[in-house]
Formats: C-alpha cells, sequence, structure tokens
C-alpha cells in the first residue's frame, strides 16, 4: 500500500473515532481531500485508494489537473480566495464552492453557472476570528447575506465554510467551531434549507467533528508539506 493510501487510512480512522466520541452516526462527515499544489499523480493515487472529493485553490492548476484527471469521476471543490475574474472558470468546472464571501462574487458565480449543469453547491465562509488575513463574511451580518445567495439562479447554498484561528487548545478549537454551528443552527431556524459545515483541517479535525462539522478539507496528513507556492492567489 503506499503513503497517500496509507495516509487516508489513518484520516478515516481519525474521522471515525471523532464521530464515536461524538455520539453522531458514521457517515455524517466527509472527507475532502485538499489536493492543491500537489500533482495530478497524486490525486490519482488518492483515488486509487477510494477517495473522489478534491479540493483545489488555484483556478489555472487546478484546470490543468481537471483536464488531466478527466478519465475519473471526481468531484471538484474551489477552497481558495476568490478574485472576480476566475468566477466564469470555476462556475463552469466545480461541483462545490466552499469560499464565497461577498455577495458580488455569489452574483457573479450564479451568472456564470451552465445551464445544462446542475445547480453549484456553495457555502458562505463565515470570518469566526475576525481576522484581517483571511476573508469571509462577518458572523453579524451571515445570514442575512447567506439568505441574498440562497436566492439566486444555479447556486444551491449548502451551508458555512470557516479557517479558524490556528491553536493547539482543544477546547479553544472548539469554541470557535462552536460558534459557526450555532450560526449554523441560527440559520436554520430562519428558514435557510442548509446541511453544510465545512470546517476543520489536518490538525483540529477532531474539535470540527464535536462541533458538528459534515465536511473536513484535509491535505498535508494525507499528502504531506506541501513543497511550493504559486503567485495565483496565496500560498
Amino acid at each position: 500500500m503506499g503513503a497517500i493510501a496509507e495516509a487516508l487510512q489513518d484520516i478515516h480512522r481519525r474521522i471515525d473515532d471523532a464521530l464515536a466520541a461524538a455520539g453522531r452516526p458514521a457517515t455524517a462527515t466527509r472527507l475532502l481531500a485538499v489536493s492543491k499544489t500537489f500533482p495530478a499523480e497524486a490525486i490519482r493515487a488518492a483515488h486509487t485508494a477510494g477517495q473522489t472529493a478534491f479540493g483545489e485553490s488555484y483556478v489555472q492548476e487546478a484546470l490543468a489537473k481537471i483536464a488531466q484527471l478527466a478519465e475519473h469521476e471526481l468531484e471538484w471543490h474551489f477552497i481558495g480566495p476568490i478574485q472576480s475574474n476566475k468566477t466564469r472558470p470555476i462556475a463552469e468546472h466545480f461541483a462545490w464552492v466552499h469560499s464565497v464571501d461577498r455577495f458580488k462574487i455569489a452574483e457573479r458565480l450564479s451568472a456564470a453557472r451552465p445551464a445544462e449543469l446542475p445547480p453549484l453547491n456553495v457555502c458562505l465562509q463565515v470570518n469566526i476570528g475576525g481576522e484581517a488575513s483571511k476573508g469571509g463574511a462577518m458572523p453579524a451580518e451571515a445570514i442575512a447575506l447567506a439568505a441574498r445567495i440562497a436566492a439566486l439562479p444555479g447556486l444551491k447554498l449548502r451551508g458555512f465554510m470557516t479557517i479558524p484561528r490556528p491553536t493547539e487548545d482543544t477546547q479553544a478549537q472548539r469554541a470557535q467551531f462552536r460558534q459557526l454551528r450555532v450560526l449554523f443552527e441560527q440559520a436554520r431556524a430562519a428558514g435557510l434549507a442548509i446541511d453544510t459545515l465545512s470546517m476543520g483541517m489536518s490538525d483540529d479535525l477532531e474539535a470540527a467533528i464535536m462541533e458538528g462539522a459534515t465536511i473536513v478539507r484535509v491535505g498535508s496528513a494525507i499528502f504531506g508539506a506541501r513543497s511550493k507556492t504559486t503567485t495565483e492567489g496565496q500560498p
């Protein structure tokens, strides 16, 4: 068994253990393998080991890999910052977008989504920590913004995504994720038909699952340390 296949097994064990500890169903959390900066061969190895959903952050890099791997039935998720001039290729080639952070971007994705494709699944990114270095809507405006996005044609609002402040303190991790879960529950109570909490990465997925994550985004724990940066967006 290759290193990527072994790493995937380890991640699935961590997910299963966290779900059991939380008293949640075994299928409650999906794994999104974050393949940004890694070559198509690494994605192919992960797919051979059973992984089908992959997250990318850089449009040109992602399009090249989507073309290289077209023979496989893969589900592509865009998870990086979105520039206005990149909304069309994102709308045309991805099944999910986790990083919608303002209405203008949602409008452009809606207008660019091809009519022959299913609605584009989108999550509103929420800046739980209020960090200037990170994108995302402020919590106080998130529900109203989510309602506007949910009304756009060609899109299906699925829920919320966040990238919390980094910390090794499990309770501090859980407190941040809990903020997003509370917001999620408030949005559902307000009538939004959402079902997704995209939160948790390699170092904090257990805390995220304990607080209700339905998708965890894991890269380095599957593929290893990233060996390069890109000028397209952030490294």
